[in-house]
């Protein structure tokens, strides 16, 4: 590795030096707790896969760089300087790892993992070895951003077809305009992802509680978030922000996407509320503005982690499903330790290249499902139910997943004649 690269990534490494980080960095004590709390390990019993010896990844370049034992006795704790090698460490290491934070419920110091594999993700972007296929999504997805005008009209287009799909399914629910876009004024901003799956559940859902709203020109996917990249994962956040600006909406929802929900949460100052699709579902059944019949079978429940452990979002999807089924079975006592299902961090985005091992480091969440007994497995993020989808499928689990969303416009009853007249 020349010189100056390596000096470049030192100062990299330097400009995530927060406190937060140096605590996390400086407080390990090597107690092990953390090590069966990573599905990774779990399923695949090897070091290299417990949480301690990732973070131990990037704690020795930081011992080299940065303390007065690694500069001048690096043999004592281990420390080793960046190099070509150490970067094809850092990038296991850091894409084994999904970012579910299950290991920092366990740790008795709160050390948080992920924020330690941001270090590691930021300098595979910096020596530019960083997966190129995260880094192409996310270079799309800034790029439309930069040219939204030469998107619209195709945009505009798929739209109409997918309300011509919502007035032949839903002819008296969609409306005169069953998915309204550019509405300035309108009270939520709904970021959706590509496709009918993630659009016409929720049009019809809004539709049906009434609601003022408009479709976001842009998807809510951040796959800067995904690779790392701070300076992506602010460009394709700002899309978003400076669409909710220019239409003065009160509130932006976010489709079901965990890493997208956890990024967007974190705005500050914004002159808007942020919420998850599933709260505004939850919030919608509290006041009466949509009303659902219950559905057969027997169900479970898959927290996204980004949006439960990372996020604080356990009651609303209970609740959404306590008025959708009378069978409803948990996966483990408590939410708060429920099994990550193994496809975050951007290994779901990765497809083919990541399945095998998305596969096998999952296979404690495969057994979860399966001991839940439930005929359906429920989850709210597109990555999960691709994952649990995976799962189902490799391992023969024999369960129907579903999005939570489209459990609710399946089971959607039509408004009192009463309330209509």
């Amino acid at each position: 590795m020349e010189a100056q690269l390596k000096n470049d990534l030192v100062n990299v490494f330097k400009s995530k030096l927060s406190s937060q980080m140096l605590l996390n960095l400086d407080t390990c004590s090597r107690c092990g707790l953390c090590t069966e709390a990573c599905h990774a390990y779990a399923s695949i019993p090897l070091v290299k896969y417990a949480p301690a010896y990732r973070a131990e990844v990037v704690r020795r370049i930081y011992k080299r760089s940065f303390t007065a034992q690694g500069k001048f006795a690096p043999v004592m704790g281990e420390a080793k300087e960046i190099t070509d090698a150490a970067l094809m460490e850092l990038k296991e290491a850091a894409f084994s790892c999904t970012g579910c934070r299950r290991c920092m419920v366990y740790c008795p110091f709160g050390i948080d993992t992920q924020q330690i594999m941001s270090i590691a993700k930021l300098l595979l972007v910096a020596a530019q070895a960083e997966p190129e296929t995260l880094s192409m999504l996310a270079d799309m997805s800034v790029s439309k951003g930069e040219n939204i005008d030469a998107f619209k009209e195709g945009f505009l287009s798929g739209i109409k077809r997918l309300e011509d799909q919502m007035i032949q399914t839903w002819r008296d629910e969609a409306g005169e305009d069953p998915i309204p876009t550019d509405v300035v004024g309108a009270d939520l901003l709904y970021v959706a992802l590509a496709g009918a799956h993630s659009i016409i559940p929720s049009a019809r859902i809004f539709n049906a509680a009434g609601e003022k709203w408009s479709l976001s020109f842009f998807e809510a996917v951040n796959f800067g978030a995904f690779v790392g990249d701070p300076t992506k994962t602010k460009l394709i956040l700002d899309r978003i922000v400076n669409e909710a600006k220019r239409l003065r909406v009160k509130e932006v929802c976010i489709c079901e996407c965990g890493t997208a929900v956890r990024v967007a949460k974190q705005l500050k100052g914004a002159p808007f509320k942020v919420v998850s699709l599933t709260e505004v579902h939850a919030r919608y059944i509290r006041q009466g503005r949509i009303r659902l019949k219950k559905l057969p079978g027997s169900y479970t429940y898959h927290d996204p982690c980004q949006i439960a452990r990372n996020g604080g979002v356990y009651d609303e999807p209970r609740y959404i499903l306590s008025h959708l089924v009378n069978d409803f079975r948990e996966m483990s006592p408590d939410p708060k330790y429920n099994w990550c299902c193994g496809g975050g961090g951007g290994l779901v985005a990765m497809g083919d290249e990541t399945l095998d091992f998305r596969m096998q480091s999952a296979k404690v969440k495969a057994d979860q499902v399966r001991g839940s007994g439930a005929d359906v497995v429920v989850t709210a993020c597109e990555n999960c139910h691709t994952q649990l989808s995976d799962l189902n499928k490799h391992y023969g689990l024999g369960k129907e997943v579903r999005f939570l969303s489209s459990l609710v416009a399946d089971a959607l009853l039509p408004e009192p004649q009463e309330a209509r007249g």
